[in-house]
């Protein structure tokens, strides 16, 4: 049995119920197969009609479920012969961020991502998922390798924000940011994004300045967490709750269906049923083959080309209001 949020506890104790089934029918003479078919399709109803209704804050809880899969899992899985590379060259390697060379259906490319850790321990090592300045600067170094050897890039963005410590301050974090985003938008190489669970702040858009910037159905992607845009709004004297942090994802608009409306992202890669955490395979192999489609169109631009479309797509987001 995995890891159940809230909105699925209904579904857990279902599912719970059918693996009990399944031990028990394990080398027994009692046949209740077909009591099992029953509840698992029951199970799997119930389960469309939980995630047909998703609010913004439960996809919220759902890009941020510890058992989703993250860069390297997805690196694991569709990546051949991956060799990571280490540290900014200016003051210390990052493990917040991940990268270094690899190939995907035998295409040499540059692969980088946030990295969030398994249990504690891990995560501690990581600090969550949030990079301090020497991450950013060793993705941008790990960039440049690609354009020097023109190879495309593929950015895994999964990262409650940049790091805002005392330290990632002194080191010039914001400055590293601004750089990523500048450098990434004038580099001669393909360049794919895509949201696998949170994609946070100027964290995340130290890594989606590219040609295709993707989402996964249930990842999220905003200027703020909800809870800090509640904290800022509306906290006085009492403690905020749920429903604080419900409103504010609300007003976000944060989910990949809302970025697609604004045309922030050029797509949304469906998730299985339940999220990618379920079958983190099948999910593995549907990002495979959309960062190979892209590919496959990208590379029919000259750079010039390439690096002038990329300018305009950028510059075409937002609207201008005039009152």
């Amino acid at each position: 049995m995995g890891y159940y949020l809230d909105f699925e506890k209904p579904l857990e104790e279902l599912e719970y119920k059918i693996e009990e089934l399944k031990k028990l029918s394990d080398g027994s003479e009692i046949d209740i197969a077909s009591e099992i078919r029953s509840l698992e399709k029951k199970a799997k109803n119930l389960r469309s009609e939980i995630f047909s209704k998703l609010s913004p804050w439960h996809k919220t809880l759902l890009a941020r479920h510890p058992e989703r899969p993250y860069t390297l899992d997805y690196i694991n899985m569709i990546v051949e012969d991956f060799v990571e590379l280490h540290g900014d060259r200016r003051f210390a390697d990052d493990p917040a961020v991940v990268g270094g060379i690899g190939k995907i259906d035998g295409i040499a490319m540059v692969i980088i991502g946030h990295q969030k850790g398994r249990g504690t321990r891990e995560r501690i090592i990581r600090n969550f998922g949030q990079p301090n300045p020497e991450g950013y600067r060793k993705a941008l170094r790990l960039m440049k390798l690609a354009e020097r050897f023109r190879k495309p890039v593929v950015a895994f963005i999964d990262t409650p924000g940049a790091y805002p410590g005392m330290g990632a301050e002194e080191r010039g974090q914001s400055e590293a940011i601004a750089a990523n985003l500048m450098e990434m938008s004038k580099l001669k190489t393909p360049i794919i994004s895509i949201v696998i669970g949170e994609g946070g702040s100027g964290g995340a858009l130290a890594m989606s300045v590219a040609d295709r910037l993707y989402m996964l159905q249930h990842s999220v992607y905003s200027v703020i967490s909800p809870e800090g845009c509640a904290a800022i709004l509306w906290r006085k004297n009492g403690d905020l709750g749920t429903e604080d942090f419900a409103k504010a994802a609300d007003a976000l608009k944060l989910t990949a269906e809302d970025l697609k409306a604004f045309k922030i992202i050029d797509d949304i890669i469906l998730e299985p049923l339940g999220g990618a955490h379920r079958e983190p395979e099948v999910m593995a192999k549907t990002i495979k083959e959309y960062i190979l489609k892209a590919l496959e169109l990208l590379k029919t631009k000259n750079l010039a080309r390439l690096v002038e479309d990329r300018y305009k797509k950028i510059r075409k987001i937002g609207s201008i209001v005039t009152v």
